[in-house]
């Protein structure tokens, strides 16, 4: 296919395997998911991979600190304080 787009002139729009810098993003993620999940992690069976790759994905979206935004994470999780249907619709009368 390189040969063909070459005898024609025409250059290719996407990204050149083994060009980080054309798409750090991806670069900057991949080496990320490899140094924090799959060089420590040995996975015994397809299901433990699923679950272990999920709890990262989880950490990875929802607590861990980001430095492109200011260390926070980029969707922090929501806490109810309460259970549904169990929240207080106003606060308790105060004793007299």
């Amino acid at each position: 296919m390189r040969r063909w787009l070459d005898e024609l002139s025409v250059t290719t729009l996407f990204i050149e395997p083994g060009s980080p810098w054309e798409n750090g993003y991806i670069e900057s993620f991949n080496g990320k998911l490899r140094d924090e999940l799959l060089n420590v992690e040995i996975f015994d069976t397809l299901r433990e991979a699923q679950v272990l790759v999920e709890r990262w994905k989880k950490h990875y979206n929802t607590v861990r600190p980001h430095s492109a935004l200011g260390y926070r994470p980029p969707a922090p999780e929501a806490h109810q304080p309460w259970a549904p249907g169990f929240a207080p619709l106003s606060p308790p009368p105060r004793a007299a």
